[in-house]
C-alpha cells in the first residue's frame, strides 16, 4: 500500500495519532502505522502494529518496506524493503521504529510521509547481533551510536536485562546537530518515570545510567567526535570512568561506515575482541545498519 501524502503542515516533535485509524491488510506481513513523529527535517519515528506471532530480542532488527512505484512496462509494484533495527523493547505491544529521510532515497523518499492508518510490509524475522546473548559478562555496557543508530540501543535502554547484567551504562550518542539528538534525549528522560524500570534500577538511576552526546557541527555543552574525545581521555574524564578494559567493560556499536570501522580499532587497542551470536566476546557492531 503506498503511503498517504499530505499537504497539511508538521509540527516538530509532534506525535500524529488516530485511534479509528485501522485498515484490513491487504498484502502478507502487512502491518498499520499507529504513530508518526518528526523531529527535524532529517528525522522522524514511527511505531506499527505488532504481529502476535512476532519474538525478537531487544536490539534486532528487520525488513520493512513500502510497495514501490509501477512499473511503466509491465504494470507490477515490487515492494521496497530495507533493514531497520526496531527501536522499541521486546515486551512493547506494538514496535517503534527511528528512521532519517533521504529526499531521493528509493524507501524513505515514501517512508517519511507515511501517516496513521497506513499500511507498513513487515518481514517478522529479526536477525541482529547487539543482543546480550552476543557478549561475555561484564560490568559496566557501552552503546556507541551517532545519527539513527541510536535506534536498538532505544530497545535495549527499555529492557529490563540490560540493568540487571551491568552495574553502568554508557550510552555516547555523536550527531551533527542539536535537533538530532532529540529522540535519545527524550526516550533517557522517560527512563526516569518508566514504572517497569524503575523496579529494577531503584533510585540509583543516574548512577546507573551515563549519557554524553556530543555534536560536530552545531555548537552544543560537548562538542566532539566521540572517538576524538576517547583519544584525548576528555571523554572518560568527563563521564568519571577509566579507559575500558577487557576484564571489566562491554560495548555495542552502530551508525555510519567509517565510525563503526574507527571504533572497532579503538576497542581492539583496548582489548576487547569482537563477538557474535555464536562466539560471545567484549564488544559486537551492527554490520547491517548504515546511517
Amino acid at each position: 500500500m503506498a503511503p498517504r501524502v499530505t499537504d497539511e503542515p508538521m509540527t516538530e516533535q509532534t506525535p500524529v495519532t488516530h485511534a479509528s485509524a485501522k485498515i484490513v491488510p491487504q498484502l502478507p506481513d502487512m502491518q498499520t502505522v499507529t504513530e508518526v513523529k518528526h523531529f527535524t527535517d532529517r528525522l522522524f519515528s514511527f511505531r506499527v502494529t505488532r504481529p502476535a506471532s512476532l519474538r525478537f530480542r531487544s536490539g534486532e532488527f528487520v525488513m520493512i518496506g513500502l510497495m514501490g512505484d509501477e512499473d511503466p512496462a509491465t504494470g507490477k509494484r515490487k515492494p521496497i524493503m530495507r533493514a531497520y533495527s526496531i527501536a522499541s523493547p521486546s515486551w512493547d505491544e506494538e514496535l517503534e521504529f527511528y528512521s532519517i529521510k533521504v529526499q531521493d532515497g528509493p524507501l524513505t523518499s515514501k517512508l517519511q510521509h507515511i501517516q496513521p492508518g497506513d499500511g507498513l510490509i513487515l518481514r517478522p524475522k529479526p536477525v541482529g547481533t547487539l543482543v546480550h546473548d552476543a557478549l561475555l559478562p561484564g560490568k559496566r555496557l557501552w552503546f556507541f551510536a551517532t545519527g539513527t543508530g541510536f535506534a536498538p540501543f532505544a530497545s535495549l535502554l527499555r529492557e529490563p536485562q540490560t540493568y540487571e547484567d551491568y552495574d553502568e551504562i554508557v550510552i555516547t550518542h555523536t550527531c551533527r546537530e542539536l535537533g538530532e539528538l532529540t529522540y535519545g534525549r527524550d526516550l533517557i528522560e522517560g527512563l526516569k518515570t518508566d514504572e517497569l524500570l524503575n523496579e529494577v534500577i531503584g533510585e540509583g538511576f543516574w548512577k546507573k545510567i551515563k549519557y554524553y552526546p556530543t555534536t560536530t557541527r552545531e555548537d552544543s555543552p560537548k562538542m566532539g567526535r566521540i572517538t576524538d574525545l576517547m583519544r584525548s581521555g576528555e571523554a572518560f574524564t568527563d563521564l568519571g570512568v577509566p579507559p575500558l578494559s577487557p576484564e571489566t567493560d562491554r560495548a555495542m556499536i552502530c551508525g555510519n561506515l567509517a565510525f563503526n570501522l574507527e571504533l572497532k580499532e579503538m576497542l581492539e587497542s583496548y582489548g576487547l575482541n569482537e563477538g557474535a551470536n555464536s562466539n560471545p566476546q567484549q564488544y559486537v557492531v551492527e554490520k547491517a545498519f548504515l546511517d
